[in-house]
């Protein structure tokens, strides 16, 4: 029987909030979905058809930098899933921090950064079939739920160049908090966030690239989509604004009524 090899156990001690390294761990076996047991934790779930897994960071950061269309990895993410088809890897998944990490009881009342997690990255090939992204962030969301007892709710964003305006989200029951825009600069093939023109001490190369040559970089003013899955559906009550209708291609952009402002005599 096959054993898929995790990455080598480090002296290291991980964060307490982080899932624990499985070790070795056989594919699914049977046709029915469960959990997928490894020498030392859970490492996924699914059935053999179809699962996700536990895979090393370094195999997930370079999918990501080959496949995904942004070419670019979160150097929060901290739990890498691998999407299996009959033992093929066809998809990964990327949970960590959001780029704010701080900011997080923003949208839901006191959340610890322990407490939630970002989708960073998610790439499946075209080779998996129809509704395959909905059931792979199903079975992340399980695993999550097993391995990651502290977790309480996952956010993830829709962007404008997707074209579907996270019409994944939508089928997987997430909830539409709103859209914002978000510049982007494209430079020499690449995309930067425009938050590298000023995080010059974060920035790093890329950073300083944008910085020494925006003035020929082509700027581009995007809209991204707020999307909120519950895995302890206790903590809906503490949405500090109501969900909204999910947002169409070619229709009105649902919004929050504006608060009206207080005139301080």
């Amino acid at each position: 029987m096959e054993r898929h090899q995790t990455e080598t156990l480090v002296a290291t001690k991980k964060p307490a909030h982080h899932p624990p390294t499985p070790g070795k761990y056989d594919h699914p076996q049977t046709d029915i979905p469960g959990y997928i047991a490894g020498e030392l934790a859970t490492a996924g779930f699914g059935s053999r058809q179809f699962y996700v897994a536990h895979i090393p960071r370094a195999d997930a950061v370079a999918v990501i930098l080959a496949k995904h269309y942004s070419r670019r990895v979160v150097n929060n993410s901290y739990i890498h899933l691998g999407v299996f088809m009959e033992q093929e890897l066809v998809g990964v998944l990327q949970f960590g921090y959001a780029l704010n990490p701080v900011c997080c009881s923003k949208y839901v009342a006191d959340t610890k950064v322990t407490q939630y997690l970002e989708l960073n990255r998610m790439w499946l090939d075209d080779k998996a079939p129809r509704n395959s992204e909905s059931r792979a962030i199903s079975y992340a969301i399980k695993y999550i739920r097993r391995v990651c007892p502290q977790v309480a709710w996952i956010q993830s964003f829709a962007d404008e160049r997707c074209g579907g305006w996270g019409v994944v989200y939508q089928a997987s029951n997430f909830e539409y908090l709103g859209h914002h825009y978000t510049s982007f600069y494209e430079l020499d093939g690449d995309t930067y966030h425009e938050m590298l023109l000023t995080a010059h001490t974060k920035g790093g190369q890329r950073g300083a690239h944008l910085r020494a040559n925006v003035h020929r970089a082509i700027h581009r003013r995007l809209l991204q989509f707020r999307y909120i899955y519950f895995v302890k559906q206790a903590w809906r009550k503490r949405l500090k604004r109501p969900p909204l209708p999910y947002p169409k291609p070619g229709h009105d952009l649902p919004k929050h009524p504006r608060k009206p402002r207080v005139k301080c005599l």
